[in-house]
């Protein structure tokens, strides 16, 4: 870890400057360094925050002083500067006259959305998240499915003011309907939700009796949402703006809905093709035959085995597997074919099988190693 710098270095500024050479120093690199300017340049970022720290310790007499006596290990024993992204919200502010600085740097130190789309007192309602379960099939091809969710939605006896019938909500006096209170401190003008409203810009004297005066309800929704071909199992879907309401200008929550996809009884799958297996039996194996095998839209393919296939043998069904996300092309169907030994034979075919190994030329009990490059071992 690189050492820490002097906080005078990094302002570049000697000891003996003034309040206004600090102020001016750290606006100059506040600007050179910010993150609206120096997108994806993790060093910019660094010296912006570096040079955040320098500035509130020395614009502050107090902390100043305490610096000069003691250096870093004063001010952290103080309660000094220690970066807290969370610390720093609300000095969007300051960057004011930035341009879009200001919406960039709420952002940059854990905003949500642009502060501009929303007005004062703007509460996001809530994500919501289920899981939902769809068969083997539905997952190949796409499927579109109804589901219920519970959400809170907007109160209909006071349509979301939370207010009593015939009566309404009032201005805050502490905030004035902003929601935010502000304190000034040295370059920084900080905003904090207001205490006495929780940041709504409006109090509630009469609440309403159905929703208690939060403005919301809790109701049971019906939904069609539709599931692409070729999810996997453990995919989320985010449905947009179908969480729970917003209140005051805020934004819906969202949706998330995590799939769960059930095993099929035939058919495994790997990536986007899928597998099965398929027994055939020892003289379609030496002679070759045709078979029909079944495949995910419930019809029979037509498949060739050429004589002499060995057990294991794999063979491709060209686009008869599972659609690829995003696309109407689909992946392939292997066939793994299982040559079936009998366990018993009557005497007719045990006699036939007998003079099959006679004509190979095998022994009874042939020896493997010797055996290796003659007869069925070739």
């Amino acid at each position: 870890m690189a050492a820490k710098r002097d906080y005078y270095e990094v302002l570049g500024l000697s000891k003996s400057a003034t309040q206004d050479d600090i102020k001016k120093a750290y606006r100059k690199l506040a600007m050179k360094y910010h993150p609206d300017r120096n997108r994806d340049n993790r060093e910019a970022i660094e010296k912006f925050k570096e040079a955040t720290e320098a500035y509130e310790v020395l614009s502050s007499e107090e902390k100043r002083q305490v610096y000069d006596n003691y250096g870093f290990e004063g001010v952290n024993n103080s309660g000094g500067p220690q970066w807290d992204p969370n610390s720093f919200r609300g000095f969007e502010d300051i960057f004011g006259d930035f341009g879009s600085f200001g919406d960039i740097f709420g952002s940059f130190f854990g905003g949500g959305r642009s502060r501009r789309s929303r007005k004062s007192g703007a509460r996001n309602g809530r994500d919501l998240s289920i899981e939902l379960t769809i068969d083997f099939e539905d997952a190949a091809f796409g499927v579109e499915k109804k589901i219920e969710i519970a959400r809170k939605e907007l109160c209909g006896d006071c349509k979301g003011s939370g207010a009593k019938k015939g009566t309404s909500a009032e201005v805050c006096l502490d905030c004035g309907g902003s929601g935010q209170v502000r304190r000034s401190q040295g370059f920084f003008s900080i905003s904090t939700r207001c205490p006495r409203c929780h940041g709504n810009g409006q109090t509630i004297s009469h609440p309403c009796s159905t929703c208690g005066g939060e403005g919301l309800e809790r109701k049971k929704r019906q939904l069609s949402i539709k599931i692409p071909g070729g999810v996997v199992d453990g995919s989320h879907l985010k449905i947009g703006g179908e969480g729970e309401v917003g209140l005051n200008g805020g934004y819906n929550g969202d949706l998330y809905v995590a799939i769960g996809v059930n095993e099929h009884s035939f058919f495994e799958r790997i990536d986007d093709d899928i597998v099965c297996v398929v027994p055939i039996s020892f003289p379609q194996a030496v002679l070759g035959c045709e078979i029909f095998v079944p495949t995910l839209e419930g019809k029979k393919a037509k498949l060739r085995i050429p004589p002499g296939t060995q057990s294991e043998s794999i063979f491709r069904l060209r686009g008869q597997g599972v659609q690829h996300l995003g696309r109407s092309s689909r992946g392939d169907q292997l066939v793994r074919v299982e040559v079936v030994v009998p366990t018993k034979l009557p005497s007719k075919a045990k006699k036939i099988v007998e003079d099959l190994r006679s004509a190979l030329g095998e022994e009874s009990s042939p020896d493997p190693v010797s055996n290796r490059r003659g007869g069925l071992w070739g």
